[in-house]
């Protein structure tokens, strides 16, 4: 999940996510990549239950890899501009 939570999810997306999820559970890997600390997630998935809900599947058993830096990693590791 790319850019997971870049917005809110809407009920509907958030019950489709779940339905996911769930159907992934403790079967396959996920991986979360977000610009947002997972404390922040709660909020954004929207609906308390179902935001109880997801992230306990997703928080269970999982790692949490945490990258901090001012520059981001296309600007550090970019394609260097021809003839300056």
């Amino acid at each position: 999940m790319d850019e997971w939570l870049l917005t809110a999810l809407s009920q509907n997306e958030a019950r489709d996510f779940l339905e996911i999820i769930e159907a992934r559970h403790t079967k396959s890997s996920t991986i979360f990549s977000s610009q947002f600390a997972p404390e922040g997630w709660h909020l954004e998935i929207g609906e308390e239950t179902l935001a109880d809900v997801i992230l306990d599947r997703i928080a269970h058993n999982s790692y949490t890899i945490t990258i901090a830096g001012k520059d981001s990693m296309r600007k550090k590791k970019g394609i260097a501009e021809e003839n300056k």
